[in-house]
């Protein structure tokens, strides 16, 4: 016989108790559907590294065709290999850093990302969207084992205190870091001293944006046969840049002017982008400028002797100049002229003040941006694995890798341990002794940074801040070639170009946080559960009351 508990206070004990249950259940799947497709996993660093335990572990890295690079990355593995005997690491290289981002948010689905990846702090924010998908590094930082200058390391690792503070902060996301400086660089401007005097006018101590437009058009002049006057060629680009987000980003740095905040809100699209890019269109159209998407490397045309002012990264330093050892032309193309390196183009005010204000309060005389690519690792279900990524994604911040990669082109070591070091201050000391490793051009790209990197800045990163950096520069490639094809770029256009950008990128929310949301799958098995155990409690209520009011055994009191 079924004892009688479907009174009225019974009836109220189930409900609570279908409640709890309820509750527990959607609680679970807010957790677990919070984080994406995957379970979190967690990571704890274990009380020693395994070294009997066969570890092997894929590192993805970047490199054009320097193939001293690719021997600098495989010394550096077959060294640390060398080390620790367990450890077997592959390499992947690729041919851009945007190929190995697309690979990543590819494999993050099937769980199938690399254990060390070489990135940009940009990219692992959106990386960020999976569960568990990058290893925040706080605690290994500060692991007194195997932590940064770790007591258990079998190499000479940097202590946090000798990592470059300004770079290291640039692998912060949120509160906490998740990845490492590997290599930086900023931008510069190599210049045609030659043709500059030939123009009649003096190299100037600072190289500013007006300086800049009024030497490229008078660079236009030409001879009655249509070559120019300059160089006697019928091609002349005075003016190129090579990254035309870095190009917008900086503009508005220098004048003080938004483009993103911390919390992911898009400031670009203002009247001062505007009155950037109707300068820009103006001296599109009579050719002083184009860009590297429109016409081709800026390095190419500057030792042809068909550019003036040519804006590339200081890592590729080793590609500029009529001595460049990587100089990509044939021989008899090359023009032979003094190259010298400057800061990229600055806005100062009619009284010579910086306009920036953060650069200006810092001491520092230029904004130029800090770029470069960072080292994150990937979370794997064996800790032993996480701890094996990070021991070598430390040891590329040694002595040995770090000066050997930087004087490859010109790139800065990041840690004061290397810059300090006798063997790099020799290597900057003896800048001119030849074309290769000691590339004058080279190390004087690489002291611009060295003198500066304190001056430096970064943008905000967060979901979608790639996105919104790729906006920037499409803005500066449309007018670019919207002025080439004759069109007419005034406010209505730009307003239309607004648009179109924000559309293109999705940034139509003003902020970029939402931009670029990845498919994260379907729902994990756990999640499944909790929906049944959820879906379950309902019919179980349902079906006592349905048997109470059909047998008629609810207490009336």
């Amino acid at each position: 016989m079924m004892p009688n508990f479907c009174n009225k206070k019974s009836i109220k004990k189930i409900a609570l108790a279908a409640t709890m249950v309820l509750t527990v259940a959607i609680n679970g799947l807010a957790l677990s559907a919070c984080h994406g497709s995957k379970e979190a996993r967690g990571f704890e660093i274990p009380e020693s590294f395994d070294e009997n335990k066969k570890i092997e572990i894929t590192f993805w890295a970047k490199n054009d065709t320097n193939k001293t690079q690719t021997r600098i990355y495989e010394k550096a593995i077959k060294n640390f290999e060398g080390l620790y005997p367990n450890m077997d690491v592959t390499i992947r290289l690729y041919t851009d850093y945007g190929k190995i981002y697309n690979d990543v948010i590819t494999n993050i689905a099937t769980d199938t990302t690399p254990n060390v990846c070489i990135t940009y702090p940009d990219h692992i924010a959106t990386y960020m969207t999976g569960a568990d998908t990058v290893e925040p590094l706080d605690d290994l930082f500060a692991d007194e084992k195997y932590g940064l200058g770790g007591s258990e390391l079998k190499y000479d690792a940097p202590t946090i205190d000798e990592i470059v503070p300004e770079f290291l902060s640039e692998c912060k996301i949120g509160g906490s870091h998740y990845a490492i400086p590997y290599m930086r660089s900023t931008e510069a401007c190599y210049v045609n001293k030659d043709y500059v005097e030939q123009l009649g006018f003096e190299m100037p101590e600072v190289l500013t944006w007006d300086f800049v437009w009024e030497v490229s058009e008078a660079a236009l002049a030409k001879n009655e046969d249509g070559t120019y006057k300059l160089n006697g060629q019928k091609v002349m680009i005075p003016f190129i840049y090579k990254s035309t987000d870095n190009m917008m980003i900086q503009m508005l740095k220098q004048q003080g002017a938004g483009y993103s905040n911390d919390k992911g809100d898009i400031e670009l699209f203002s009247d001062d982008t505007k009155a950037s890019l109707m300068t820009i269109a103006e001296h599109s159209k009579t050719g002083a400028f184009s860009t590297f998407k429109i016409s081709g490397y800026p390095a190419n045309f500057l030792n042809a002797g068909q550019c003036i002012f040519a804006v590339d990264s200081t890592a590729g330093s080793t590609w500029m100049g009529s001595k460049a050892p990587l100089r990509d032309i044939a021989e008899d193309k090359v023009v032979d002229f003094e190259t010298v390196v400057y800061p990229i183009p600055q806005y100062y005010s009619k009284d010579g003040e910086l306009l920036d204000d953060s650069i200006k309060a810092a001491g520092g005389r230029y904004a130029m941006i800090s770029q470069g690519p960072s080292i994150c690792i990937f979370n794997k279900e064996d800790p032993q694995v996480v701890l094996a990524s990070w021991l070598f994604a430390q040891y590329m911040l040694t002595n040995d890798v770090q000066m050997a990669y930087a004087e490859t082109e010109g790139y800065v070591p990041v840690t004061t341990k290397a810059q300090e070091s006798a063997e790099y201050k020799d290597y900057l000391n003896r800048a001119g002794e030849d074309n290769s490793t000691y590339y004058d051009v080279k190390i004087a790209a690489t002291k611009l940074l060295l003198d500066n990197q304190r001056y430096t800045f970064v943008t905000s990163v967060f979901n979608g801040s790639t996105s919104l950096r790729d906006a920037a520069g499409a803005l500066i490639e449309n007018v670019t070639k919207s002025v080439r094809r004759k069109k007419e770029v005034d406010d209505d256009f730009i307003a239309k170009l607004y648009d179109d950008t924000r559309s293109l990128y999705h940034l139509d929310s003003g902020s970029a946080v939402n931009a670029g949301k990845a498919d994260l799958g379907e729902l994990p098995e756990e999640s499944k559960w909790l929906i049944r155990i959820l879906i379950g409690a309902w019919v179980l209520i349902g079906a006592y009351f349905f048997y109470s009011r059909k047998s008629g055994k609810i207490s009336k009191e």
